[in-house]
């Protein structure tokens, strides 16, 4: 009886299984694999695709600009995570309590989360466009700066640019998220804090921040991940231009694959993006552990 409760429980689990080794283990299994192979266009006629062992990761790291491909990583991601949060969580505060036309500000909050990458590129493209982007001509028409910035077209602030659009475009995300884990925080704890004179931040120091932790390591490491592999704003916005400045590991990997059909490098790129991801997933893994045993 107890071998068939055993059969029984873990039956359950082999749907998942096949799911994730289909669509999680091979593609990654063959993204190592590609790594180690020098694998071009004519690999798909002839089959054949030659061991060249830790040639492509020497490439992609010497000779492929790649510090400045991580630098530009490291920053796009750090402050996009730090202002997507501040901000979302601040708005998901704002909204836990109803006042006049909230339920429609929440509604007009989810527009960047659900309007098409390539489209809401598109349109900040439009707006940050030198020559006849609406920003520089409020920009000289109010006499603020009459200079025409080239906010996608000059180095100095292609990646800012960049980085603005994932901050508005990821803000709904870390808003409706930690506004459903506020919610699930009872209502009698904050009433119970205002008869004891903890209202405003220290309700937020107290309360609302210690019980929405978990929430926040959830929200956080999946915002990290997620903007590792941004790749579809800075293709469609700046082409990871100028001058690489706005060229990031997960676009090198596209360019590679993609551009110049070196799948070999593409692959080994990409799985140095998948090694930095593991690793905060890592981290995050240790966190929740330390917090479960405090």
């Amino acid at each position: 009886m107890k071998h068939v409760k055993f059969l029984n429980r873990y039956a359950f689990l082999v749907p998942a299984m096949i799911f994730m080794s289909f669509f999680y283990a091979v593609p990654i299994f063959k993204s190592i694999q590609l790594g180690f192979q020098n694998y071009s266009i004519s690999s798909f006629y002839t089959g054949k695709a030659p061991y060249v062992g830790l040639q492509n990761y020497r490439y992609v790291i010497h000779y492929g600009n790649f510090g400045k491909a991580l630098e530009n990583t490291i920053l796009f991601t750090v402050v996009s995570i730090l202002f997507q949060f501040t901000i979302g969580l601040s708005l998901a505060i704002l909204f836990r309590r109803e006042f006049p036309m909230s339920k429609i500000l929440q509604g007009l909050l989810l527009a960047p989360w659900l309007i098409s990458l390539i489209a809401a590129s598109a349109v900040w493209k439009w707006i940050l466009d030198q020559d006849s982007g609406i920003l520089n001509e409020f920009l000289n028409f109010t006499h603020l700066d009459r200079s025409y910035p080239g906010w996608l077209v000059d180095p100095k602030f292609a990646l800012i640019s960049i980085i603005l659009i994932n901050i508005w475009i990821g803000i709904p995300f870390n808003a409706v998220i930690l506004l459903s884990g506020i919610r699930e925080i009872p209502e009698d704890i904050f009433e119970a804090a205002e008869i004891d004179g903890a209202s405003g931040f220290r309700s937020f120091r107290h309360i609302i921040w210690p019980l929405l932790r978990p929430v926040t390591a959830i929200v956080l490491l999946l915002g990290v991940i997620y903007t590792l592999k941004v790749l579809d704003i800075i293709i469609a916005t700046t082409n990871g231009g100028p001058a690489d400045a706005t060229q990031t590991i997960a676009t090198k990997a596209y360019f590679y694959s993609f551009v110049d059909f070196a799948f070999g490098r593409g692959a080994a790129m990409n799985n140095i993006l998948i090694i930095i991801s593991l690793l905060f997933a890592f981290l995050y893994w240790r966190l929740s552990r330390r917090h479960s045993n405090d």
